[in-house]
């Protein structure tokens, strides 16, 4: 056995106050005893003997069904004894009360492979999920209620379908928990509430529905480490999340309750976003914690042991917009494809010391046979215009597109517009791309991603039929910004030169609906090029069917079927310039493949390659950018304070001497802790008057000095994503690199708000990690940044 020493030297520091008020764990997890598994003080108990929990975490909706016994066989010989499985509630329940848990989606026989394999399951239903996924898990159809703040809450309109969803899966799964003879061990309830909201009856409700759907197991709750207090509730045993600092993410855990150790979620990796450098996690750092936890008799998930890839229109959005890539590779230990490496190697080593008595690894299974194939052309097409439904939907002005009861996909507009002078035509707002033609002619796009809900209509000696062509690419995952209601938001106005503002009515709607399997059209190709967006249509004929990855670079945006199944969604601005195509996907001889390209080809050929691409960023590729003229504007403005922030990585909260209005913010780094050139921030927030965070799903950054986007996401956004793993980075790599201090970031908050502090988290890590920044000035204005 792993001895307990350390476990108490890592906890040193802990105040001794809290631990003298401690419940002890019997008291504090009231779910019902587990005969075989249950929470001592110290140790997870399995039949009255310490386990150890070495856990991975692999979504089954990732991986290709026939691939689920390979990838479970790797995950056992990296070391692991577990492996964490989310539920995702829109995969099951795409339309309302119509669940499906057959195929691909089989999530019983999931857990019954995971049991051959020798490994036990960590059941995480939600019902909200995150990981990357579209909406967070939460089916779309419950943006048909109105509001902004129901999502997550205990209002009925949430808990009664959730409680509807959790009974399904206890329904579905129950008769897999280990009280009856199966492998699930404990079951998550909510997924780290303390990011989002502190309602601790929530937290309470969702337990209960948890319990009323059958599952006896012990129950628990993640969050990050700096909100493991937040919503820790006795009911419930706690574990924290992180990807560095172990010593305090045990810390945190040790102050609410006595208990077992573990980390629900460490990151080995991390995932990407389109038009962002491709992310990596390193090995050393990670083998210290592994081997940290480990010795302090904690227990771990890995998150990811396998990423995968997010087949068909399943991935979701960081916020405050920036869609995740298909690929979920994650730079886990086992890739994309399977496929294992020196950091699979690394973990492995790492564990072997920790296994238990009489345990041994096996080797780990051959990878899959990967082949070529030679590229193809898609000659044949299908015009998008043309391939609209004729069904048309008439409103006097567009709402969100769940109110017309669509999921997702493409949605056309259309309206007249009278003659006369130039102008400016405005949204809403868009959710998410959208391309505007006048007479058919292209005068613009909107991007939901740099609020751009504008566009410049010329003048017109008659009226004028305005069509938008708008494209939904994924729902927000994270944040309050889950409540994601796609399409064109009225209303719609037409400001002409000189003139006073109009109100646009009387549209026509049409839309294709992919629907949950990414459904396509009826089409009719015709052969020849397309000059707008438009269905391309090839094929490749093979005796053989290996994985393989299909290169996407020399096309715009947009979606690829292989035989009718949706393989994912592509984009040329990178990192990803693959798709990952599974060998049991392909058929013998000849392969029909779709793509509906957005924004046309450069090159209407694909070629199947044997190594997947990406890390490689082509942002000229992108839509219109946003104006390169915006300035800082701080000439004559007076800090609203100044101080030094604190060492260390802790979060960190800062009030003004008063309220104050602004629609800017500027954070300004004088210097940093380590007296290198730069600057970095993990999270930076906004406090009202009453010490809360303000709302900030229509914030966007301004400008920034400086941000490294060549060897790494440091990109300015991550400051105001939610996310404390990831962080801005002033240069350090290419042009401007280096750039001596003083730093800007400024924020636009989208309109004027009162401001009373600010609240910063370093960036995450150990002590020597650059950027952490020590003097500061904080800015508050209307204008701090803008166009001169």
């Amino acid at each position: 056995m792993t001895p307990t020493l350390p476990r108490r030297r890592l906890l040193q520091g802990a105040a001794a106050s809290s631990a003298l008020a401690l419940l002890p764990v019997q008291a504090q997890i009231q779910a019902a005893a587990s005969p075989r598994f249950t929470i001592g003080r110290e140790d997870f108990l399995l039949d009255g003997k310490p386990l150890q929990i070495r856990c991975g975490e692999m979504h089954f909706s990732r991986v290709p069904r026939e691939y689920w016994t390979h990838r479970l066989k790797t995950i056992k010989a990296m070391g692991l004894n577990s492996v964490c499985a989310y539920l995702f509630w829109n995969y099951h329940e795409w339309r309302e009360g119509k669940f499906d848990w057959a195929g691909q989606r089989d999530a019983a026989e999931f857990c019954r492979l995971a049991q051959q394999e020798g490994l036990w399951v960590i059941l995480r239903p939600g019902p909200y999920a995150c990981a990357e996924w579209e909406m967070g898990g939460l089916p779309w159809w419950l943006l048909k209620q109105p509001g902004d703040a129901f999502l997550r809450s205990t209002g009925e309109a949430f808990l009664a379908p959730s409680r509807r969803w959790l009974r399904e899966v206890g329904r579905v799964l129950g008769g897999q928990q280990v009280t009856r003879g199966g492998p699930i061990l404990m079951v998550q309830v909510e997924n780290e509430y303390g990011f989002y909201g502190e309602d601790l009856d929530y937290m309470r409700a969702l337990r209960q529905a948890v319990l009323d759907a059958g599952f006896d197991v012990p129950l628990f709750q993640c969050n990050p480490t700096n909100a493991v207090a937040k919503t820790h509730i006795p009911e419930l045993y706690s574990v924290a999340n992180f990807g560095s600092n172990p010593e305090a993410g045990f810390k945190a855990l040790a102050e609410v309750q006595q208990g077992p150790l573990m980390c629900g979620e460490y990151y080995s990796g991390w995932f990407d976003t389109w038009g962002a450098p491709h992310r990596r996690g390193g090995v050393e750092n990670a083998v210290a914690d592994i081997k940290t936890m480990l010795t302090a008799n904690g227990s771990f998930s890995l998150y990811m042991a396998h990423g995968g890839t997010t087949f068909g229109l399943w991935g979701g959005c960081d916020r405050p917009f920036r869609p995740d890539t298909t690929s979920y590779d994650y730079d886990a230990p086992i890739s994309e494809a399977g496929w294992i490496g020196a950091k699979f190697e690394a973990y492995r080593a790492a564990m072997t010391p920790f296994l238990a008595p009489g345990e041994t690894l096996p080797q780990p299974p051959a990878p899959m046979p990967v082949m070529t194939i030679p590229a193809f052309a898609l000659n044949e097409t299908a015009p998008l215009s043309a391939s609209l439904p004729a069904r048309t939907i008439r409103d006097a002005s567009p709402r969100p597109i769940e109110e017309y009861d669509i999921s997702r996909g493409i949605v056309a507009y259309r309206v007249t517009l009278p003659a006369g002078p130039a102008g400016v035509l405005a949204a809403a707002k868009v959710r998410d791309l959208a391309w505007v033609r006048v007479d058919g002619k292209l005068v613009g796009t909107m991007d939901t991603r740099h609020r751009r809900f504008k566009v410049t209509i010329p003048a017109r000696s008659k009226p004028a039929t305005v069509e938008i062509l708008l494209y939904t690419i994924a729902r927000v995952n994270f944040g309050v910004e889950i409540h994601d209601r796609k399409g064109l938001h009225g209303p719609v106005t037409f400001t002409p030169t000189g003139g006073e503002t109009q109100t646009l009515e009387n549209w026509e709607i049409r839309a294709i609906d992919f629907d949950a399997e990414g459904v396509l059209p009826p089409l009719a190709f015709k052969r020849g090029r397309s000059k707008d967006a438009a269905f391309w249509r090839g094929s490749f004929d093979t005796s053989a069917t290996h994985d393989t990855f299909l290169d996407m670079s020399g096309w715009g945006q947009g979606i690829v079927w292989i035989n009718g199944r949706c393989l994912g969604r592509y984009w040329s601005i990178g990192p990803t310039q693959t798709m990952y195509l599974p060998g049991p996907w392909i058929r013998r001889g000849r392969n029909e493949v779709i793509v509906l390209d957005l924004t046309g080809p450069r090159e209407a050929r694909i070629a199947g390659l044997a190594k997947p691409i990406l890390d490689q960023l082509h942002r000229e590729r992108d839509l219109e950018r946003p104006p390169s003229s915006v300035r800082l504007q701080l000439g004559g403005v007076q800090p609203a304070h100044e101080g030094a922030f604190a060492p260390g990585s802790a979060t960190q909260d800062v009030r003004f001497a008063a309220p104050l209005r602004a629609r800017q913010f500027c954070l300004e780094s004088l210097d940093a802790f380590d007296g290198k050139p730069y600057a970095a921030v993990a999270e930076l927030a906004l406090l009202d008057k009453n010490g809360k965070t303000i709302e900030q799903s229509a914030w966007t950054i301004a400008w920034v000095d400086s941000e490294e986007a060549h060897k790494e996401d440091g990109g300015a956004l991550n400051a105001i994503n939610g996310q404390n793993s990831d962080y801005w980075h002033t240069a350090y790599s290419g042009p401007g690199a280096g750039t001596a201090h003083p730093h800007r970031l400024v924020i636009d908050l989208g309109k004027d708000v009162e401001v009373a502090g600010l609240r910063y988290v370093p960036r995450q890590g150990k002590d020597d990690v650059t950027g952490r920044i020590r003097r500061y000035r904080a800015y508050a204005g209307e204008r701090l940044a803008g166009e001169p």
